[in-house]
């Protein structure tokens, strides 16, 4: 599995996913599903719990972008099992994220240059 990037990063982000890893990240995507992943793609299903929410019941805006991080960082290093990429984050959502709210994160490879960036999405 440790030469299979994709295995590779759907397990870190499993481990996270049941607490496994440093607190912060294991206590923002505990409950993250993995619905689909391919090499430099990855799509999940997430349930907001209390415990990222604010006074308001809302996603906690840290949350969220920890857990897009470590997606978007799943879906990076499963292209050859490291990180050597620029990033650009394009977040689109509807409104705001109430506590048990179910939501889709999806991160993809949209392509680099050089031998050591990512190609063309194949997912």
């Amino acid at each position: 599995m440790e030469d299979n990037p994709v295995q590779s990063s759907n397990k870190w982000l499993d481990d996270l996913s049941k607490g496994l890893g440093h607190q912060l990240e294991a206590i923002t995507v505990e409950g993250l599903k993995i619905v689909k992943a391919l090499e430099g793609f990855v799509l999940c299903n997430f349930v907001v719990s209390n415990r990222i929410s604010d006074a308001d019941g809302n996603w906690h805006v840290g949350a969220m972008a920890t857990l897009i991080d470590d997606v978007g960082a799943a879906a990076i290093y499963s292209y050859g099992g490291h990180i050597k990429a620029s990033i650009d984050f394009n977040i689109s959502f509807f409104s705001t994220a109430k506590i048990q709210e179910e939501v889709e994160v999806e991160a993809k490879g949209c392509g680099g240059q050089g031998k050591d960036n990512i190609s063309d999405h194949r997912g």
